[in-house]
């Protein structure tokens, strides 16, 4: 029993990487001490604690072999960037290495590690480590059900049943359709210097359906998504505006929203901005769609980041990736802190003398032509008073604070409510769809409000 299973997971060959997941190994080692002749039961009971010890720490799949699909279902190799690229052939060397792959990683999930957990406790009692032994037999059952009562499998839903069909062409259109590695289990991801593309383990969940208000604006970029992913020429989109009019929610709601169609999220921070060329590179060479989101994106100066951008945008001897698109949020429409001496007038053009720089007007179009890169600006203005209400009520419904949706509210009751929606606004943050949002957090706590 050992033995086969162990030589399944010593011959992995395309999927050799999952030897390397902590799990794994201690399996592999406590098949090797399993296999042995056992005149060191010592060995024997650290290589079965390890082992159990990571199994609860690990497996939140409640069997070994629900989580072996997992371990699958989350590698990247040679195989699922292939078919995630769409380049996967049924007649290749590749095809037919996966295929072993799979049967052997079928007999692997097929293990019976209760009966191994009592054959251990056998070979300890005749060592006469019978304590040990008895403490095995009874914490076999913890290690959960085997793989015929999972209700996923047996009603044949793929990729659950994958290692029933052993078939690498299904798998090979689950993995093009839906990601291979983290691409498969997350949508929104950020990149971090040296540690490369992490997902989001607490992604915002808003969708366009949570959103009011901007909707001209918002259709804007969902046609330009849908242009993208359509392959029919998607642009870079700037979104720039006053503060909490949800440029950045409607980004993350877009990108929940196609997210089943191939798109994910991959959020720059400003510091990371000279990275651009290695994220693209990066995202070229895998098969899904990404909106490379930078929020709240401005320069002090014209510096290194400042030229990286622009040149990526349009106008360097490297192109960005046909799949990708860069969404970007920002207060200010040239994005570029602007000073006095950068505009070439009166005392302003003699500051830009003083300074050295004798081509005052050439550095501001400089400055503007970072904003002029991007093909789509959508502008997110403050919104007035009775749209600031209207979104006001549009959460507060939301919400169940004025009745259910399309359901007219009373009378008394929403004049009440609109009342104290613009005391809040005058009190605290102006109008905007984040504050309106932060008064109705308020409100669903108890009115109470701070100026009674």
């Amino acid at each position: 029993m050992c033995d086969e299973a162990l030589s399944c997971l010593l011959g992995l060959s395309v999927f050799s990487g999952l030897r390397t997941n902590p799990l794994m190994k201690a399996f592999e080692k406590l098949l090797l001490e399993a296999a042995k002749n056992q005149n060191e039961p010592l060995n024997l009971i650290k290589a079965w604690a390890d082992f159990t010890s990571v199994y609860i720490k690990e497996n939140q799949c409640n069997s070994f072999y629900m989580k072996l699909l997992e371990l699958i279902l989350s590698d990247e190799n040679t195989f699922t960037l292939s078919a995630e690229r769409g380049e996967f052939k049924e007649k290749s060397l590749l095809a037919s290495l996966t295929r072993s792959d799979l049967r052997r990683l079928s007999i692997i999930g097929d293990f019976d590690i209760p009966m191994l957990a009592l054959s251990i406790a056998d070979i300890l009692w005749e060592a006469g480590c019978k304590d040990c032994a008895k403490l095995i037999e009874e914490g076999v059952q913890s290690l959960g059900e085997l793989k015929a009562d999972n209700e996923t499998i047996e009603s044949g839903v793929f990729p659950y049943v994958m290692l029933e069909t052993q078939n690498p062409a299904s798998f090979a259109a689950f993995v093009r359709e839906n990601g291979a590695g983290s691409l498969s289990k997350h949508h929104f991801f950020h990149w971090k210097t040296e540690a490369g593309l992490l997902p989001a383990l607490n992604p915002d969940t808003i969708s366009l359906g949570n959103l009011s208000g901007y909707e001209d604006q918002r259709q804007i970029v969902v046609n330009n998504t849908l242009r993208f992913l359509e392959g029919r020429g998607g642009n870079n989109v700037l979104l720039y505006g006053d503060r909490g009019t949800g440029k950045s929610a409607t980004v993350k709601a877009i990108a929940h929203n196609f997210a089943p169609r191939g798109l994910r999220l991959v959020e720059v921070r400003k510091q990371d901005i000279d990275e651009l060329p290695e994220i693209l590179g990066f995202l070229s060479r895998r098969g899904l769609y990404f909106v490379l989101f930078i929020d709240d994106l401005s320069f002090e100066s014209q510096n290194d980041s400042f030229n990286t951008t622009k040149a990526l945008l349009e106008g360097g001897i490297e192109t960005k990736p046909e799949n990708v698109v860069i969404y970007a949020t920002s207060n200010r429409r040239h994005l570029v802190k602007e000073k006095s001496q950068d505009r070439p007038d009166g005392a302003a053009a003699a500051a830009s003398v003083a300074s050295g720089d004798m081509r005052a007007f050439d550095t501001m179009q400089e400055q503007l032509s970072l904003a002029d890169r991007f093909g789509i600006t959508v502008v997110f203005a403050s919104p007035n008073q009775n749209e600031f209400l209207k979104i006001a009520e549009f959460l507060a419904q939301e919400r169940g604070l004025l009745g259910k949706k399309q359901e007219k509210a009373d009378a008394e009751r929403l004049k009440k409510f609109r009342d104290n929606a613009l005391k809040w606004e005058r009190w605290f943050n102006g109008r905007s769809p984040r504050t309106a949002r932060q008064y109705i957090d308020w409100l669903s706590g108890g009115e109470n409000f701070p100026w009674e």
